[in-house]
């Protein structure tokens, strides 16, 4: 698991790259969780979104937004760290000029800024949405919604509740041509403390079932 540190917009970032063995290995990158509020590329969702990617052949990437560990720069409320996150899919897309493929992940606000790559990167053609902070920031940009993708979040989510991203996905639903696949964890909080295995096997779930239509 080499350490990276590659140019963003605010200076260097630092992360952490698996490369594939096989040369046209789709791409994946991890966004993690909310700067300020202890949200790193080495918050355990990340680190096991990260390998549930490595263990079926992707090249992953995962960084610290400007700001976080050794990045530098300051938060940005989100308009930084977007940019931050299309300089990481740049610099995994230049080691990788063969890559077939591109997924994002997020994780509550990294599950916000993956949205929003999305949209300005059509090569995505995959996400996994984590607890969408639907309640916090407006997600209106997904007009259309480009690709297919899990949104799943936890049943006793008192940060964003359920409802708010009950919405997003009804209206994300109504659009032809992608499918969205909304799965709810039971009983477990934004977080998914004590949860993070049906998390994770959800998460596996889909991307195999994902993966297994592609070959």
């Amino acid at each position: 698991m080499p350490e990276v540190i590659f140019t963003g917009p605010a200076g260097r970032l630092e992360g952490r790259y698996h490369p594939a063995k096989q040369k046209n290995a789709p791409i994946a990158m991890i966004l993690h969780p909310h700067p300020q509020f202890h949200g790193t590329m080495n918050h355990q969702i990340v680190y096991q979104c990260y390998y549930a990617f490595a263990h079926r052949g992707f090249s992953v990437l995962r960084f610290n937004f400007r700001g976080v560990g050794r990045s530098q720069g300051s938060f940005d409320h989100g308009t930084g760290e977007l940019s931050d996150a299309a300089s990481a899919l740049d610099w995994a897309q230049t080691i990788n000029p063969e890559a077939r493929a591109c997924w994002v992940a997020g994780f509550s606000f990294g599950a916000w800024i993956g949205m929003q790559l999305l949209m300005r990167r059509p090569e995505v053609e995959g996400f996994i949405s984590i607890a969408p902070p639907a309640n916090l920031y407006d997600f209106s940009f997904l007009a259309p919604c480009p690709s297919s993708g899990l949104i799943v979040h936890g049943e006793k989510d008192a940060v964003v509740p359920p409802k708010d991203v009950n919405t997003l996905v009804e209206k994300l639903k109504t659009q032809k041509g992608i499918v969205i696949d909304q799965q709810i964890i039971p009983g477990a909080n934004h977080f998914f403390d004590g949860k993070l295995q049906p998390l994770m096997e959800t998460v596996t779930g889909y991307l195999d079932m994902r993966l297994a239509n592609v070959r």
